[in-house]
């Protein structure tokens, strides 16, 4: 059996986080069943959108930025720059000045209670 995900399709839908700006975080969930691959979505980020640096104990992460400027940890990137953070690394915080918008990819099956914000 195949899983056919197509992102023109698909609604950007709210995407909160703990101790983020959530009302501008949206994604477009791509795949989150771990039998077909790894978890995938695109996340938007609007103007002035904020992430705390945080941990993932259960999966590493990976970022792709496709558009905008990513802020990830002071420094500005542009379309093009891939991140990769192992588990258990404190990554971020993450923001946007004009928005962005990244693919994130997360090799094993997690849940939303797999985010801890750094230092708590």
């Amino acid at each position: 059996m195949e899983n056919i995900s197509k992102s023109n399709e698909l609604d950007f839908i709210p995407f909160p986080i703990p101790g983020a700006t959530s009302e501008k975080l949206f994604a477009k969930l791509l795949n989150v069943d771990i039998k077909y691959g790894p978890v995938l979505a695109i996340l938007k980020m609007d103007a002035g959108a904020f992430i705390p640096a945080h941990i993932h104990y259960k999966t590493a992460e990976q970022h792709y930025v496709l558009t905008g400027d990513f802020i990830n940890d002071g420094v500005s990137y542009e379309a093009g720059a891939f991140f990769c953070h192992d588990k258990g690394q404190v990554h971020g915080p993450h923001s946007t000045q004009n928005g962005c918008t990244l693919l994130f990819i997360q090799p094993n099956e997690v849940d939303p209670t797999d985010f801890e914000i750094a230092g708590n």
